[in-house]
């Protein structure tokens, strides 16, 4: 009896730590799962798949909750439950995502009867300020579902339910996945599944624990195919990562001579779709058989001749948006002449793009807003969702600039009239750098907790902070005085925080690296040995300590720079470290002398080597795809590891040095420039290097971290081609539209750099080229992140190692036309 009743302890704790570990394991994966409706107290639970549901009380505000009346046994445990809202226009839920990483989300609603007036409702579902979709329960019987693949823009994430009618809004669930890095890459939008199908005779769906990413596949099959299936492992480890169960079936055409079709019809003949097809082969072939077929979309060929893989799995997929001719959809696999055995389909997806124009209030501003209700426990029906956009929707009390729908909204005005207002003014106000009217109609709200007396005369104060000191007090009655005259109030940044004009300040705390001006002249031999000439001034080579190799960039009493990019340089890398940016040893401000003192990279600049001056060697192709790799890495640092994030301004292939193992680092920080939130920031003049300067910038003047991909993608052709950035002598004088001059010929070895003399792994090539250019799309919207780009970088090293590489994914493309902002199509 003990012995059982102790087997029994043992069985109870080990599942206890299965759950744990299980649910440990969603939430190291990012998945929120939310049981919309459910109590805290029936919080979290383990559905049928193995998933952890949890309570959504904590995500949205207001609502109430109901549960399923008719057949609750045929719904799943999540749709039993859900939460619907009687009050106000636009209730939404918050989630807390990753900026530019790609998310699943599924949002499901079942109506049930819940409520037994049997009134399905009809609403709008919007993401953040953009409608997603209009949910019709009243022609879904049971129920409908909404699944969508898009990339974060901010760090958190709205989806709201917006009432259209007299009925109310209802959701059952809530679901956000984190997907593979780099995987369902769009031109533009997002991406509403059309289908996800696994081709089998099954009845089952597949999901999460099957589908790391908890897609959901359904079964697919017609009855002119034939089953094929395999009890044989398959390696599904590529990027898209498809459920090994689902590679273990496949459909073939019965008629072996036939080919395989997937045809619907689209309601939109102008509808966008992307396609995802995997395959593995499941029979074992003799050496006298073969199974090679083109993939086609509505008769015309995109791939092809493919063999699949046995044992492994390749996903072709489209990097270019498709359209149905005449509203007819038809995805097909024709048999080539030299192939024995018909074509094979293991598992496809098919989505539509949905596009979200309106981009969403400025994130530092939102948090600010955010900030400013939860020190004032202010709460209002219709603050909820973002604050600007729609307009339709804007929160009351607030004013925004938003003419332009790809740029964020910034608020202007914060109206807090008859909020009856006391204490201090709340230090986020700061944080609103557009800000242009604030506090009105609040007369106990003070400047600072030294206020005790009422106001007595309203003030419009345009941005203060909390800070009691006279310099504040001043600089309120400039700028009210500017009002009163009319002009207009430029705040972007002000603080109003006395600042010293010192230069010496600037660098007061950095004393440990400072050298004197001596000490530059001895570790420079008196400035002997000259290593070049940039516009700050020259390089000359030195040492420290008679032994620690160092460059020394003196700045010219004539150069067009000067201290402003001096102190960038020395601001930005003495709080930097990373592996692929130049480091500093120290600096030298002394009088009319500034020095900075870098570690010396005995192999020079990549703009050498490349061009093979100086007695530099070639470097070949798997070398250079390493540079570019490490050279990313630097940008995505300074992008997404540096507080505040970092634009360098002047990527180009000069600014890349290599010490003496060929590892490449970022150099010459002095244009660097700061940009709050992963946004963009207005710069007061355009600066970088003619032909690496993103146009989009150029023209605007709106600097973001694009405006580095764009120049990143210059030096990334630069790498392939070998070709100059602008050649006056050309009637394609960029280096963009000569590689899509090139490109209409559909012959990348026209492009390559003739040095490589076709040593190359053409996968990989063609992969690059189509990065390269994808980077430099005019519009910075249709760009990679870095971190996009490392991702792919590292996917053309692996095809430049080991041949086309068996797990990876094959990317079909279009004949590219002429124009430069599309990227390469034809191979």
């Amino acid at each position: 009896m003990a012995t059982s009743l102790g087997l029994l302890l043992v069985l109870t704790a080990i599942l206890a730590i299965i759950y744990i570990v299980q649910a440990q394991d969603q939430d190291q994966r990012g998945f929120i799962s939310l049981d919309c409706g459910l109590s805290s107290n029936e919080s979290p639970y383990k559905d049928s798949n193995g998933l952890w549901f949890y309570s959504d009380e904590k995500f949205t505000q207001g609502g109430k909750t109901g549960r399923v009346r008719e057949n609750p046994k045929r719904f799943a445990e999540q749709y039993n439950t859900l939460r619907y809202f009687p009050d106000g226009i636009r209730n939404c839920y918050n989630l807390n995502v990753e900026k530019g990483r790609s998310y699943l989300i599924r949002a499901t609603f079942v109506y049930g009867n819940y409520d037994g007036l049997g009134m399905k409702p009809v609403f709008d579902l919007h993401l953040g300020p953009n409608l997603w979709a209009t949910i019709d329960l009243q022609k879904e019987e049971n129920g409908t579902g909404k699944d969508m693949l898009h990339i974060a823009t901010s760090n958190s994430t709205q989806i709201c339910l917006v009432k259209t009618g007299e009925t109310k809004p209802l959701i059952s669930s809530l679901e956000l996945r984190p997907m593979g890095n780099g995987t369902y890459i769009t031109k533009s939008g997002s991406l509403k599944r059309y289908f996800r199908y696994y081709l089998s005779e099954s009845s089952s769906q597949i999901r999460y624990a099957s589908d790391i990413y908890d897609r959901v596949w359904d079964p697919f099959f017609l009855k002119e195919w034939t089953q094929l299936s395999t009890a044989t492992n398959v390696d599904n480890s590529n990027r898209y990562r498809p459920p090994e169960i689902a590679l273990k079936s496949a459909a073939t055409p019965t008629n072996s001579s036939a080919p395989l079709t997937i045809r619907w019809t689209s309601e939109n003949p102008d509808e966008n779709y992307y396609y995802y097809a995997h395959f593995s082969e499941t029979e074992d072939l003799q050496a006298n058989e073969t199974r090679e077929f083109n993939v086609t979309w509505n008769g015309i060929q995109y791939y092809g001749p493919f063999v699949p893989s046995r044992g492994n799995l390749n996903t072709i997929s489209r990097t270019a948006p498709v359209t149905c001719n005449g509203g007819i959809c038809r995805f097909e696999l024709i048999r080539t002449d030299r192939s024995t055995r018909p074509p094979l389909l293991n598992a496809l997806e098919v989505y539509t793009v949905i596009q979200f124009p309106q981009s969403e209030t400025d994130e530092n501003d939102v948090g600010a807003i955010k900030s400013i209700t939860a020190t004032y426990a202010l709460s209002r029906i219709n603050w909820r969702g973002d604050p600007c956009v729609p307009r339709q929707f804007r929160w009351d009390g607030l004013n925004c600039s938003n003419t332009d729908m790809s740029m964020p909204p910034r608020i202007t005005t914060l109206n807090l009239s008859s909020s009856g207002l006391t204490g201090t003014i709340a230090d986020a106000v700061q944080n609103l750098t557009q800000l242009e009217t604030f506090v009105e109609g609040n007369p106990r709200l003070c400047l600072s907790d030294s206020c005790k007396k009422p106001h007595k005369k309203k003030i419009i104060v345009p941005i203060v902070a909390s800070v009691a000191s006279a310099a504040i007090v001043i600089a309120v009655l400039v700028l009210l005085f500017v009002l009163k005259k009319g002009k207009p109030a430029i705040l972007q940044g002000l603080h109003l925080l006395p600042r010293t004009s010192s230069m010496n300040a600037t660098f007061a705390e950095k004393n440990r690296r400072r050298f004197t001006y001596s000490e530059v002249i001895k570790m420079t031999n008196n400035f002997q040995r000259i290593l070049g000439k940039g516009g700050f001034g020259m390089v000359y080579h030195g040492s420290v300590n008679g032994s620690e190799q160092v460059a020394v960039k003196v700045l010219s009493q004539s150069s067009t720079q000067g201290y402003k990019e001096f102190k960038a340089e020395v601001d930005l890398l003495l709080r930097v470290h990373h592996a692929n940016l130049v480091s500093l040893v120290g600096y030298c401000y002394e009088g009319d002398h500034l020095a900075l003192i870098y570690e010396f990279l005995p192999n020079g600049d990549l703009k050498k080597h490349l061009s093979g001056k100086g007695g530099r060697s070639i470097i070949n192709w798997s070398t250079r795809l390493q540079m570019a790799l490490e050279a990313a890495s630097g940008l995505e640092y300074l992008h997404i590891g540096c507080t505040p994030p970092m634009v360098h301004r002047d990527v180009k292939t000069a600014n890349i040095l290599l010490d003496a193992n060929l590892k490449a680092k970022l150099a010459d920080f002095g244009l660097s420039r700061s940009f709050q939130g992963g946004g963009e920031s207005q710069d007061t003049a355009v600066a970088g290097t003619l032909g690496y300067l993103d146009p989009e910038y150029n023209h605007s003047g709106r600097l973001g971290e694009k405006s580095d991909v764009y120049s990143f993608g210059i030096v990334l052709l630069e790498m392939i081609t070998n070709q100059p950035v602008i050649n006056q002598t050309s009637d394609n004088s960029h280096i963009t539209q000569w590689v899509g001059f090139k490109l209409n010929a559909g012959d990348i070895a026209e492009i390559m750099d003739p040095n490589l003399h076709k040593d190359y792994d053409l996968n990989s090539a063609w992969r690059a080229l189509e990065l390269a250019m994808s980077c430099a799309n005019p519009s910075s919207s249709k760009r990679p992140s870095m971190s996009q780009v490392i991702h792919e970088i590292k996917e053309c090293l692996v095809c430049a190692k080991s041949g086309t590489g068996k797990n990876l994914e094959m990317e079909p493309q279009e004949v590219m036309s002429s124009d430069a902002s599309m990227v390469p199509m034809a191979r």
